[in-house]
């Protein structure tokens, strides 16, 4: 279908990338509920091999089959699903061409206690052609003391899946040598969006931030420059503005579980500041079948600026 003008708009703030890579990042664009808006909501299932079974999926047991997160990305209406290579392993071949997929190549589990936290490369940009993937996912964390070891293999994953079409998702989740209540302080996921901007990422994931400023000399700078953080339609404002002055898809995540009124509350914040959309995850798959569905409408809704 022809493109909408607002898809248009953003495809044209990525002029250095091919026609593969600017057609996934377009099918991203052009998919479920949204497709045509310029926001987007994405399914993401990495909890199992980042948190464990059990605390993933004993809420909804539904969700122990990797059947079960594909069909509520479908259904619900997604633009994308995303996951490790064994739950899309399990699922590309049967739902080929039905969403588009994105293959998360770096995941960490919960067991072993590193000081510098990094994930491991457990999948490539090949496997990613191989099933069909739109995309591909990546996490990094600014902060950690393992940064510059991420840095640069981010740079060779961004390489390789541009020369394949593909663009990059990146989750970006400051960690390391900052207080707990810093890695989602505004002046450190501003960071986190303009360090994913510049690395090379053509969406950007981000907590939320809150109202907090860890760094002495943000802080200044901050107030010197009179920048609004007191709600979290402003805080939003100020990473969106981070990733290039909005010219790069900043997209925010669910977090950690809570309840409906207070996650669509969030929503409706992260939308009037100009978000991009949501990657929600827990939030969703570990509600009840009809529940969840309902909850991911919802949110497009909001998105769609029906409600």
């Amino acid at each position: 279908m022809p493109h909408t003008d607002r898809v248009k708009q953003i495809l044209s703030w990525y002029p250095s990338d091919n026609p593969g890579t600017l057609t996934n990042l377009a099918r991203l664009l052009n998919t479920g509920t949204l497709a045509g808006t310029g926001k987007l909501v994405i399914l993401p299932v990495d909890q199992g091999f980042e948190h464990g079974p059990a605390r993933s999926f004993g809420p909804n047991p539904a969700g122990y089959d990797p059947d079960y997160h594909i069909q509520l990305a479908i259904e619900s209406g997604c633009n994308a699903y995303a996951a490790p290579l064994g739950f899309l392993e399990a699922v590309a071949g049967k739902y080929a061409g039905e969403i588009p997929l994105i293959l998360k190549v770096n995941n960490s589990d919960s067991l072993a206690k590193v000081p510098h936290p990094m994930s491991a490369v457990t999948s490539s940009v090949k496997d990613a052609v191989r099933l069909g993937c739109t995309a591909v996912g990546y996490t990094i964390y600014p902060g950690s003391g393992a940064r510059n070891e991420q840095y640069e293999d981010l740079r060779d994953i961004i390489a390789e899946a541009k020369s394949y079409g593909l663009p990059t998702v990146l989750w970006a989740y400051p960690r390391g040598s900052l207080s707990k209540e810093g890695e989602t302080g505004i002046d450190v996921v501003a960071y986190a969006a303009q360090i994913s901007a510049q690395l090379g990422a053509h969406v950007i994931k981000v907590k939320p931030p809150q109202d907090h400023l860890e760094q002495a000399e943000a802080k200044k700078a901050f107030e010197k420059a009179g920048i609004a953080t007191k709600t979290l339609s402003d805080r939003v404002r100020e990473v969106v503005r981070s990733a290039f002055n909005g010219k790069r898809i900043v997209i925010f995540s669910g977090g950690e579980a809570k309840g409906t009124d207070a996650l669509l509350e969030e929503i409706k914040q992260i939308n009037a500041g100009g978000g991009f959309g949501s990657i929600m995850g827990r939030n969703a798959f570990q509600r009840p079948h009809a529940e969840s569905i309902k909850l991911l409408k919802d949110v497009m809704a909001i998105f769609a600026g029906k409600a």
